[in-house]
């Protein structure tokens, strides 16, 4: 467990899953796929999602599937990209809800999102890294599980906190989130498959902010 390089309030939440087969395989598998070629995002990059968001400063999570598996893309953050690349298609489909949301632009045009992780945004993807150029390659592996573990504590030893939900992926892995405590949004992806289904219009930022108004909680700053 000690060599575990996570954010100390997620590694004491955590801690249970570090000593289970399933991790310790997960970890093993891992370390060989870095020493076997390319695999985003860079290893520093692997729990920055956690690093950026301790676990008492959660007030919203956003659940994506997978890393980006392009170069240069994957940054530890979910939909989010390395500044100086361009916007994947659902990072520009976000940015354009938000700015019909709040009916302003929004004042940063790089993709990073770490302005919203440093406010308390988890951007958590349900796997934690890829092999380059190909999607899914680590899915099915152990970091399933692990994420599923971070939601399930978030629900159980927090309130009140804001669950964004897009797609039927994250949909699913939202089971595992306490409704009755926790405000849950879902919507369709805003992948440009599916966008105009249901998450264009859907507004989820006015509706975060305003839940955590109703509870006591300062406003996400998503502009």
């Amino acid at each position: 467990m000690d060599k575990i390089q996570l954010e100390p309030s997620w590694k004491t939440a955590l801690q249970e899953e570090f000593g289970k087969t399933y991790f310790t395989e997960l970890t093993e598998f891992i370390r060989k796929e870095y020493t076997q070629g390319a695999v985003y995002p860079p290893p520093k990059n692997i729990f920055r999602a956690f690093d950026l968001a301790p676990f008492n400063e959660v007030k919203v999570v956003i659940l994506g599937q997978d890393p980006y598996h392009g170069p240069g893309q994957a940054n530890g953050l979910c939909f989010a990209v390395e500044e100086r690349v361009a916007l994947p298609p659902s990072l520009q489909n976000i940015f354009k809800e938000l700015k019909v949301d709040l009916g302003e632009s929004v004042k940063h045009k790089t993709g990073d999102l770490e302005r919203w992780a440093a406010q308390g945004v988890l951007l958590l993807n349900a796997t934690l890294t890829v092999r380059a150029r190909s999607a899914g390659s680590h899915q099915g592996k152990g970091w399933e599980e692990f994420t599923d573990a971070a939601i399930k504590a978030l629900s159980e030893k927090r309130e009140n906190l804001v669950f964004i939900l897009w797609g039927n992926y994250a949909k699913a892995k939202g089971a595992h989130i306490d409704r009755s405590k926790h405000c849950v949004i879902e919507s369709a992806h805003p992948s440009p498959f599916s966008a105009y289904n249901g998450f264009f219009g859907s507004k989820p930022f006015t509706k975060t902010n305003r839940y955590l108004a109703e509870h006591g909680v300062g406003p996400v700053d998503w502009l």
